[in-house]
């Protein structure tokens, strides 16, 4: 399933909560202790901002501490070499991973050489794509598709029971591509926030 926009607007977020996580990517510290809950870099087009901000309160619900660099006062006014410094500081101190990935973050060089560096860092076990498009598109017209054959990627379930009559109950969760023998992985996004 890929999400339409406007997908976690919808999401009952405490606003207040969300401000609070915006001020702390305001005092995000690479030297700040965060090992009390997992920190995620939210890579996002700043286009897409609205988008993130369903996301963030998501992902704070389950526990994490979101950098998004939008938010980030230490980041210079004008991009520049200090910016894709600070950024890489932050992706390799970061435990997790998530590319928004619409279709401008999938044509941003920014959020492409993000990507490149998460891949650097985390690659497969700390890596998520959460994909994105247009409202009424069809999932076979989202622009990163090649990105879904080789990251790990974010969508949501309805219950379901797999083929070894386990069953999952309705939620976020982060399946692997899948393996060459046709076997995919499947995790609860709680669980990967925390593995």
């Amino acid at each position: 399933m890929i999400f339409e926009r406007g997908y976690f607007k919808s999401t009952v977020i405490n606003e207040s909560r969300i401000i609070d996580s915006f001020k702390e990517a305001r005092s995000f510290n690479s030297k700040t202790e965060y090992s009390y809950k997992p920190t995620v870099f939210l890579s996002h087009k700043h286009d897409d901002l609205e988008d993130a901000r369903g996301i963030i309160g998501i992902l704070e619900n389950l526990g994490a501490k979101v950098y998004v660099d939008s938010m980030d006062n230490k980041m210079p006014d004008q991009t520049s070499g200090e910016t894709a410094l600070r950024i890489k500081e932050v992706i390799k101190f970061c435990k997790k991973f998530i590319l928004l990935a619409t279709d401008n973050a999938i044509e941003s060089y920014w959020c492409n050489w993000e990507l490149g560096i998460g891949d650097t860092y985390k690659y497969i076990d700390h890596i998520a794509i959460l994909p994105m498009k247009e409202i009424g598109t069809y999932d076979h017209n989202f622009g990163g598709n090649e990105y879904l054959q080789i990251y790990p990627r974010i969508e949501y379930n309805n219950e379901f029971t797999n083929l070894h009559h386990h069953t999952f109950k309705a939620g976020f969760y982060v399946p692997n591509p899948s393996a060459k023998d046709g076997t995919i992985y499947i995790t609860e996004l709680m669980e990967w926030l925390k593995q």
